[in-house]
């Protein structure tokens, strides 16, 4: 079974995926916020899945961001429209400063560079490999 990394955002959303064994995380998809629900039915009627990793935004002073409560909102919805499935948290702190620094090193050139929807869903793939790290420890 897959985990879906959700790099959640007020206007879209990265989204990463692991393989079915669980190894490698790989970028899936950008996603506008508001049709991400709408996404994610359609991407578990497609695939299996086990559960949900979002990136804990948290400030460098171990406080929450602004976007927090809004994330909250939407993992209630969607434990409600996944109950089975479990939904866990992971300090992502970084991770965007990292995916640019992945995308530069990869040669694209400087307008894929700035496309931020390439940004959000590498920063879900690195959240999701720290998390499958995380877990194998």
């Amino acid at each position: 079974m897959r985990i879906v990394a959700i790099d959640f955002g007020s206007k879209r959303t990265g989204l990463a995926v692991t393989d079915p064994l669980q190894i490698i995380a790989t970028s899936l998809d950008t996603v506008d916020t508001f049709k991400l629900i709408e996404y994610l039915e359609q991407y578990c009627k497609a695939e299996a899945v086990e559960g949900f990793v979002f990136g804990l935004s948290k400030k460098l002073d171990n406080s929450m961001n602004e976007i927090h409560k809004s994330m909250q909102v939407f993992q209630s919805k969607l434990k409600e429209k996944f109950p089975e499935k479990y939904i866990e948290e992971m300090d992502e702190r970084y991770t965007s400063k990292l995916a640019q620094q992945s995308i530069l090193m990869s040669g694209v050139n400087k307008k894929t560079r700035q496309d931020k929807s390439l940004i959000d869903k590498v920063s879900a793939a690195i959240l999701l490999q720290d998390y499958l790290n995380f877990k194998q420890r």
